[in-house]
């Protein structure tokens, strides 16, 4: 903290605040799960752990209101993440978080924790820890008890209005979701246009390897790009340099290599993820949970991928595929779905009108986006004011 306003004390957190450790205790997930199995939701408790709450269980540890933060799992070195929690009422918390309680105002507390700088009170390296030794040392910079509810009613003032900014800017990228699908749905209700099968308009159909042809062990680092279900996102194919086989491994599973005009799909899990295959991704792989489209000549990958994405195919993919934990779809689903006989003509016309209108759209979300990462800083820069007296 480098300034400290006039008339703040200094103080070691375990002099303003009370720690109840003891009121804590882990509880596996099976053991939970057995315990409420057929009870009543509401005579089960909140379960809490490292950032908040991970469950319910039939008995509680505390009543009243403390401030949890982080012991291990807590975001500590991300300065627009909270690390620190209210709860209040009968709960139990595990032995992720540490419990508190202030001598002056929990949320001061609670507000004070979310801006501390943690680098140098927590230790490890893959999962950072705040031991109670630590935790006990954090120095804490106190002003009167009026003037902690001062500032603790200004911030969430302010919270408050920042939530309701953020709660439209998400609203708007629902917003914008619903109209991409719109348009792609709009785009392809082609009364006059006569509907065949996905095989009637492909060369070939080829579902990834499987079995024993590739392998985790395959995969290396920085080699030719593998492309499975994840790694297709809004149109786009997104590689990993991580998931990935050598040249040599890709000339064994040659026939599995996608090809520039190609669609490729994924075809577990979330229906309806496709993309078309461009010169930049021409000779990768057509990954094990993915399916790939060769289209005769006179049929467009760009057209005919944002078809295979739109409403109406989605949710023929999703009553058709089988699987019950995941949907899975299979040669003979795919090679079925109905689509749009579409001229080359009409192809060029419905992508012009297609990219003019999402670009708008991606244009528009990428504001949103970063608004949203504007609301992340101003959170943080008024908790910076609140506690160095700018507010």
């Amino acid at each position: 903290m480098n300034n400290i306003p006039d008339g703040w004390k200094k103080y070691r957190l375990e002099e303003i605040a009370e720690i109840h450790d003891e009121l804590r205790k882990p509880v596996n997930s099976k053991e939970r799960n057995t315990r409420i199995e057929n009870k009543n939701v509401e005579l089960l408790y909140p379960y809490y752990g490292a950032t908040g709450k991970v469950g319910l269980i039939d008995d509680y540890l505390s009543d009243g209101e403390y401030v949890l933060v982080g012991e291990d799992g807590a975001p500590f070195l991300n300065p627009f993440a909270n690390k620190a929690y209210i709860i209040s009422g009968k709960a139990w918390v595990n032995n992720h978080a540490h419990v508190l309680k202030a001598k002056g105002d929990n949320k001061f507390l609670c507000h004070y924790l979310n801006y501390f700088n943690y680098q140098s009170f927590v230790s490890g390296t893959t999962r950072l820890k705040l031991t109670q030794n630590a935790l006990r040392k954090i120095p804490v910079f106190v002003p009167s008890f009026p003037e902690q509810q001062r500032i603790v009613a200004k911030i969430e003032e302010l919270f408050s209005k920042l939530d309701a900014g953020i709660e439209s800017l998400k609203k708007a990228k629902q917003q914008l979701a619903v109209y991409r699908q719109a348009v792609l749905k709009e785009a392809f209700v082609q009364k006059e246009s006569k509907i065949v099968t996905l095989a009637e308009i492909t060369d070939e159909i080829k579902i990834g390897p499987f079995g024993t042809m590739l392998h985790k062990e395959d995969y290396i680092s920085d080699g030719i790009p593998v492309i499975n279900p994840q790694h297709i996102k809004n149109g786009q194919i997104i590689p990993s340099s991580k998931i990935s086989i050598s040249s040599k491994k890709c000339q064994e599973l040659a026939s599995y290599k996608v090809k520039t005009n190609d669609v490729i799909m994924g075809r577990r899990g979330e229906m309806g993820r496709c993309a078309a295959i461009t010169k930049k991704e021409d000779g990768w792989l057509c990954g094990t949970g993915s399916i790939l489209f060769r289209l005769k000549s006179d049929f467009d990958a760009c057209v005919y991928a944002k078809i295979l994405s739109s409403p109406d195919i989605v949710h023929y993919l999703e009553k058709n595929a089988t699987g019950t934990t995941m949907k899975n779809l299979n040669e003979e689903i795919v090679k079925n779905i109905p689509v749009p006989f579409i001229t080359k003509q009409e192809q060029s016309s419905i992508v012009r009108n297609i990219e003019s209108r999402l670009s708008v759209c991606d244009q528009i979300k990428r504001v949103v986006n970063e608004s949203l990462e504007k609301a992340d800083v101003l959170r943080q820069s008024i908790l910076k004011k609140a506690f160095e007296g700018g507010l």
